[in-house]
């Protein structure tokens, strides 16, 4: 198995759960004989917003023009993403949630990727046809709050945007799912349910590729 590791938080792991979660997967995953890793942390990586210069630079390159710097930089960036996305038979992707969403800089690698005629297309009638469904999809989230409590999951929108854009609208299949939530919310708590989390998080490693 070929796997791509999504990280999206650049804190420590003494002070992110996220963090520690990432840590945990990647130590017992790359004991894993049977799963190539390969690692796209996206603070580390170039991840410019997507804006103006893809549309000027779409049109630049069907007509064979010179690109800015800005559009160059940006192609080079879905380039990049593009061809370890294609290249993965699954993307685990480690990431927390703050003010209700994911960080901006995993937004704008989803937004690489989440495109007409690399992940999705339209046929003749308008229907939507997924090009990517035999990816598998693992998603590692920690939230400091109880956000699967009723009063709060509407209004949860990280989890949520995850589940719906790549198994919903990409059509792709999420097959591991471990969410570490309360730890702040219940400080006495806390280590419980961190060192419970981090368990699941490594047998989803140690299960993958079996």
């Amino acid at each position: 198995m070929n796997l791509l590791v999504v990280k999206a938080n650049n804190r420590p792991a003494d002070q992110a759960v996220s963090s520690k979660m990432y840590d945990a997967f990647i130590e017992e995953v790359t004991q894993n004989q049977n799963v190539n890793v390969t690692i796209y942390d996206v603070y580390k990586e170039d991840t410019p917003y997507i804006g103006q210069e893809l549309f000027s630079g779409s049109v630049k390159l069907e007509a064979h023009e010179q690109l800015t710097e800005d559009e160059q930089r940006l192609f080079d960036a879905l380039q990049k993403a593009r061809e370890l996305f294609s290249k993965a038979d699954a993307i685990a992707f480690v990431f927390p949630l703050w003010n209700l969403t994911i960080p901006a800089k995993l937004q704008s690698f989803i937004d690489y990727i989440f495109s007409a005629g690399f992940t999705f297309k339209y046929d003749a009638e308008g229907n939507m046809v997924h090009l990517m469904p035999e990816k598998k999809i693992i998603l590692l989230n920690a939230r400091g709050g109880v956000y699967s409590a009723p009063e709060l999951a509407p209004m949860e929108m990280a989890v949520n945007y995850m589940r719906a854009s790549f198994g919903g609208v990409l059509g792709m299949d999420i097959i591991e799912e471990v969410i570490i939530e309360g730890h702040n919310a219940q400080p006495d708590q806390a280590a419980n349910i961190i060192a419970e989390g981090i368990e699941k998080v490594k047998e989803v490693a140690r299960k993958l590729g079996s």
